[in-house]
C-alpha cells in the first residue's frame, strides 16, 4: 500500500516536470520595452516609457541587449578637442 502511493507521486512528479518547464520555459519579459519586436512600438517611445522609466535604455541602463551583439564601433580620433571646452586665452585677468 505504501509503495503504491510512493510509485503514484513518482509517476505525478514525473508527469508535471515536463508540463512545467513547457508552461514556464518560454522567453517571457519582465517590462514590455526589454523585448526587441517592442522597440518601435509607442509604449517604448519617449515621453511616454520616460515617465514609466521603462525605456529600453532606462532597462538596459546605457548597455545593449546582449541578443543584438556587438554594437558598431565608431573611432574617434585621438588627437581632436572641442572647440567650446577650451578655456579663453584671456581667461579672467584679461576681461576688463
Amino acid at each position: 500500500m505504501i509503495s503504491d502511493k510512493k510509485l503514484f507521486l513518482f509517476l505525478l512528479i514525473l508527469l508535471a516536470l515536463p508540463v512545467a518547464l513547457a508552461a514556464f520555459g518560454s522567453d517571457r519579459f519582465r517590462y514590455p520595452c526589454q523585448d526587441p519586436q517592442n522597440w518601435e512600438t509607442k509604449q517604448c517611445q519617449k515621453p511616454l516609457c520616460d515617465v514609466t522609466r521603462t525605456c529600453p535604455e532606462h532597462i538596459f541602463k546605457g548597455q545593449r541587449d546582449p541578443r543584438l551583439g556587438p554594437p558598431e564601433t565608431r573611432v574617434e580620433p585621438i588627437g581632436q578637442t572641442c572647440q567650446q571646452c577650451q578655456p579663453d586665452k584671456g581667461g579672467a585677468k584679461g576681461a576688463k
